[in-house]
């Protein structure tokens, strides 16, 4: 029988029927523990021993999109405090931003386990040695490290996320001119848990350019300045959607309808700010729900997400330029 086959084709009997049975099991010990993640991700392993066209394959397909829905539904941070919440309501504002720094700072202070144990990864703690380097030569050390961190922070929010949902998937790698990719090993079950994923890495960049921004607003000192406006605007840049860019993969849970509005928002913040990028985005978002296939179903919580990103990051980046340089 070819070393490939997952059922034998003349009996049917599953090649990997004992290593099948050590995945269910330990999936069901983790899902009675409460412990959804690890259990999705035992769950998504046995798809890898299954025929796609047999019967456990759909009845394990669907029990994961169950998981990964419960997984949704679960806290994922501590709220922060009432005066804080409240600030961050005003997210319109250039005066809530200097307030949601807390909530930012304690955000990424929360991660600071997974952000410090990604940089164990050789490949991905090698390529940033690599690609801080080719950004030093061109603005210094100062500058390239911030950009380098920034990057980082973004890539480990899309880890963060996939560990959430159970998917494999590789450390980030950085590419010298290009950023840093995370390249899947499996893949999402469906539009939304793809744009979850997607979406979590502008949050986390967000988070970085925050914490910079609230920085440069505390010291005066125009490097942090520099680092707040590029993070914001990389991260504005992912937000296209088109492609495989996060906002490409947040658009493909959307609507048309949610499309519009989004479209919206992004009209909204280009004639407030005059950021070119923007311009961009609206036309890709006009194209977008206009033309390309949409999401049956709405998806409010994506469409919120993406509606904040575009204000906020919008709203950082404008105002991180330092003063003489806008």
């Amino acid at each position: 029988m070819a070393a490939a086959l997952l059922a034998c084709p003349s009996c049917h009997r599953l090649v990997h029927a004992d290593e099948l049975k050590r995945l269910a099991a330990a999936a069901e010990r983790a899902t009675q523990a409460g412990d959804r993640s690890s259990a999705l991700a035992a769950w998504r392993e046995t798809l890898d021993l299954l025929p796609g066209d047999s019967t456990q394959h759909q009845v394990i397909s669907a029990r994961i999109l169950e998981l990964s829905r419960a997984i949704d539904r679960e806290p994922r941070v501590a709220k922060p405090t009432s005066r804080v919440g409240t600030s961050a309501a005003g997210l319109g504002a250039l005066g809530a931003l200097l307030l949601k720094f807390k909530f930012a700072l304690v955000f990424l202070l929360t991660k600071a386990k997974l952000l410090l144990l990604g940089l164990t990864k050789a490949s991905t703690f090698f390529t940033m040695l690599l690609s801080a380097g080719v950004y030093w030569t061109i603005w210094g050390w100062k500058f390239a490290l911030g950009v380098v961190l920034s990057i980082y922070v973004h890539e480990m929010g899309h880890v963060q996320a996939l560990q959430r949902y159970g998917i494999k998937a590789t450390a980030p790698m950085f590419i010298p001119g290009v950023g840093a990719v995370v390249r899947l090993k499996q893949y999402p079950a469906d539009r939304r848990e793809d744009a979850r994923v997607g979406l979590a890495g502008p949050i986390w960049g967000l988070g970085a350019a925050a914490v910079a921004y609230g920085v440069y607003r505390a010291t005066g000192s125009a490097i942090w300045g520099a680092i707040a406006h590029f993070g914001a605007w990389v991260n504005l840049f992912n937000l296209l959607p088109v492609w495989q860019l996060d906002g490409g993969r947040g658009f493909r849970a959307l609507t048309r309808g949610q499309r519009w509005i989004a479209a919206a928002v992004i009209g909204s913040m280009w004639l407030l700010t005059g950021e070119g990028l923007l311009a961009l985005l609206g036309i890709a978002a006009v194209a977008s729900a206009g033309f390309a296939e949409a999401a049956d179903q709405p998806d409010p919580t994506i469409l919120v997400q993406y509606g904040v990103l575009v204000v906020v990051l919008s709203l950082l980046s404008w105002s991180a330029v330092p003063t003489g340089a806008r």
